[in-house]
């Protein structure tokens, strides 16, 4: 079997400085480019590997991706907020961006009250349909156009509805991914402010970014409900017995901003803020790979009645592609309030075997 390498450092340099000049040279008429790294990015570190190798996609995987996106953004925005009108956001330059609207016509016929439940419909196979042609046809065709020029260091697209990440290119995106993340959704809220028509719906509120990529009040709602009754009152990493709780990212939401159920776990508002953005300790990551096992069905079932994305799978492959990271880094873990230990590889076994 061939060795697929990873990228040299001056690689890994190269793939960041093209993707500065993507961001600075890049024609950002909607907010599609955007979207299309985010989702890229996820994906690679959902099914990417940390060596050099291509990662195939397909363009309905892609599509999928910016419908879960855009799902809340077809809302409107403004309302109860001082100094706005509510209202559609507006995230096209010219007419409304076509993913919106084919969003919004199958919003407004579906009985389904989440996106989750609406993938049981049939009519939603077509909704995919109709995004799949506007991504292949509009942000796959021109992101790689920058600087008056093409040049396709992200990807190739070798046949109708595949796209392959280029050698090197799954690894960066996996390595640097809230860079990724923070630059694309940075320039996306960049782009709503600066369109004229929606001044008159921002106003002087803030939240847009919450609005934009933030989970619904009434779904963190729902989640904690669930995990009340599926975990008992009690914190989860403290063990003590819950007053009132926080709904936690196990994996840092700043190391992986995409809410899946699995990922969730009820906490004391202390444990919370003192955990904040670090990695879980060996015991809690133990006892989050059980739970995992044991309780993968139930978490599924609120993920799906508050509309988050559930996936066992994708939750684990996210918390290896965590530790490994942090490992690599020689980075260390919670356990407690004030107290951190390395993650040594340990930890990896543990994932390895969950």
């Amino acid at each position: 079997m061939k060795v697929v390498l990873p990228p040299t450092a001056e690689q890994q340099l190269a793939f960041l400085t093209k993707l500065q000049r993507l961001f600075a040279e890049g024609d950002f008429t909607a907010t599609y480019k955007f979207a299309l790294l985010i989702a890229l990015s996820d994906l690679a570190v959902e099914w990417g590997a940390d060596d050099g190798s291509e990662l195939p996609l397909t363009t309905r995987q892609i599509a999928e991706r910016l419908v879960q996106q855009y799902w809340r953004h077809v809302l409107p925005y403004g309302t109860d907020r001082i100094h706005t009108m509510a209202g559609v956001l507006s995230q096209n330059l010219g007419a409304q961006a076509a993913v919106l609207t084919a969003i919004e016509e199958f919003r407004s016929t579906s009985g389904s009250r989440t996106l989750q439940q609406a993938r049981s419909e049939a009519a939603y196979g077509r909704l995919l349909t109709k995004v799949t042609t506007v991504v292949s046809a509009q942000p796959l065709t021109y992101l790689q156009n920058f600087g008056g020029t093409t040049d396709p260091f992200l990807y190739d697209r070798p046949q109708r509805g595949i796209v392959v990440l280029k050698p090197c290119v799954a690894y960066c995106f996996r390595r640097f991914h809230p860079l990724v993340q923070q630059l694309a959704r940075n320039h996306w809220v960049g782009h709503i402010k600066a369109n004229r028509r929606n001044h008159g719906i921002l106003g002087e509120a803030g939240g847009l970014e919450d609005f934009l990529f933030g989970i619904s009040r009434q779904s963190l709602a729902l989640i904690g409900a669930g995990l009340h009754k599926l975990d008992g009152p009690k914190c989860f990493y403290c063990g003590q017995g819950l007053q009132e709780a926080d709904v936690d990212h196990f994996v840092p939401f700043a190391l992986y901003p995409r809410d899946l159920a699995h990922n969730f776990v009820l906490a004391h508002p202390q444990c919370n803020r003192s955990k904040s953005d670090s990695l879980a300790g060996k015991g809690h990551l133990e006892r989050w790979l059980e739970r995992l096992a044991t309780k993968s069905a139930q978490l599924g079932e609120i993920g799906m009645e508050a509309g988050v994305a559930a996936d066992n799978k994708t939750a684990l492959r996210v918390a290896a592609w965590g530790y490994m990271n942090a490992h690599a880094a020689q980075g260390k873990a919670w356990i407690k309030a004030s107290a951190y230990e390395l993650i040594d590889s340990g930890y990896l076994t543990h994932l390895a075997a969950g």
